[in-house]
């Protein structure tokens, strides 16, 4: 991945609004790597994009983030759209693998294929890594999340039990799967 990547999806299978004048244009996803000045932008995009976890009492990991210690520790990717922010990866590279840390895409983004982007990206990162396995967490009261993550190539790798919740383990060795 480069700091001005552009990956233009095909949207054919979103949902669009009733009047066709009042489709927007799909624009170009590009992908930049973040920096110190887009904390502010980052921690409000992952604080609207993990609500939902918030309201049903869970604190996951990027609601208690440092996020000035996070860009300056792991890669920090930021999904734009017409230089608006969509979306952030967060991607942690450690020996063996590749963590994707954090997805995340802003509400209004939600359920438009930006997840996708982002999951496609992470590998297109670990390939160019040289890392052959992509891991993640999630917790198990996400049973949407995990059985999405699960259509896109991964499997469950272990439960662990944190603070007397699940938390679901799951990779994805993406030189065995097969393309789309």
């Amino acid at each position: 991945m480069t700091t001005a990547a552009t990956y233009s999806p095909d949207r054919s299978t979103t949902t669009a609004p009733a009047q066709p004048s009042q489709r927007a244009v799909p624009a170009p996803i590009r992908f930049r790597q973040a920096t110190a000045d887009d904390r502010d932008a980052i921690e409000a995009l992952q604080l609207a994009a993990y609500h939902r976890q918030h309201l049903l009492g869970l604190e996951p990991p990027p609601l208690k983030a440092d996020y000035a210690e996070i860009i300056g520790r792991m890669e920090v990717w930021l999904a734009e759209e017409r230089d608006r922010l969509r979306g952030v990866l967060i991607l942690d590279v450690r020996e063996g693998d590749l963590l994707i840390w954090s997805i995340a895409a802003a509400l209004d983004a939600q359920g438009q294929g930006l997840g996708q982007i982002m999951l496609d990206a992470a590998e297109v990162r670990a390939h160019q890594l040289g890392r052959h396995i992509i891991r993640l967490n999630t917790g198990a009261v996400q049973q949407t999340l995990i059985g999405w993550y699960g259509r896109h190539g991964y499997a469950i790798e272990t439960i662990e039990i944190v603070d007397e919740r699940q938390l679901i383990h799951m990779i994805k060795r993406p030189s065995e799967t097969k393309p789309k």
